[in-house]
């Protein structure tokens, strides 16, 4: 009953809501994007949906149109060519924004597995294993308030499939499961948790680098 007509309802109320609420904000930050880069204001993406059909998602653009269009975020090394406006929406989510609307149309929930770009097979094969791509992808989910971009691929993948169990699960725990994810959204945006221009396992390889640094200080000290 709620993930199949509750979580449904909540969906269409709350994206309306928002719509009517965002609309001027959204336009502001329409002109801003106009204004401080070339290139249209949105930005569409063939995504994956429930049972891995592809929607087009909706985005302010927040990178350079010279950026292939299907290239995953972590695939982006050129983090200097993005304006300072560009760091600011990506980091705190400005871009996504638009997703409302998808939402409203039922491409998209409010809560469930950010949908995975379409030749993301390593995404949507760990994916397969849990049984989240059968579910409707969200505008956040467990794995965003739980590390985001930190997060290796496999592990994002099990939490996207604890979030799956919960919603099929049925009774109290799916609606406690898109409680937890909403109001903890509120809170990592706030702080910018897990938001690391690289994308996936980004903060591994960093850490990696750094270890592999201050050991080559060490030999260096020890040869001397």
């Amino acid at each position: 009953m709620y993930k199949h007509v509750v979580k449904r309802f909540f969906d269409i109320i709350l994206s309306g809501i928002a719509i009517v609420i965002l609309a001027l904000p959204m336009l502001i930050v329409a002109i801003i994007i106009k204004i401080d880069s070339r290139g249209p204001v949105f930005f569409k993406q063939k995504r994956v949906g429930i049972h891995k059909k592809t929607f087009p998602i909706l985005k302010f653009r927040s990178m350079p149109t010279t950026v292939p269009k299907d290239m995953p975020t972590h695939q982006f090394e050129a983090h200097d060519q993005l304006s300072r406006w560009q760091r600011f929406i990506r980091k705190t989510s400005i871009d996504e924004l638009p997703q409302i609307f998808n939402i409203f149309v039922g491409q998209m929930s409010i809560c469930g597995p950010r949908p995975a770009l379409w030749n993301q097979d390593d995404l949507i094969a760990e994916r397969d294993k849990y049984g989240a791509n059968d579910i409707r992808p969200g505008l956040t989910g467990l794995a965003q308030i739980s590390g985001r971009d930190e997060l290796e691929i496999p592990v994002k993948a099990k939490l996207d499939g604890d979030y799956a169990a919960a919603l099929n699960h049925g009774r109290f725990r799916g609606f406690a499961m898109d409680f937890k994810c909403f109001f903890g959204t509120f809170i990592s945006v706030l702080r910018s948790d897990g938001v690391v221009e690289g994308g996936t396992g980004e903060m591994k390889k960093q850490a990696k680098a750094q270890e592999n640094a201050e050991s080559a200080e060490k030999r260096e000290e020890v040869t001397k």
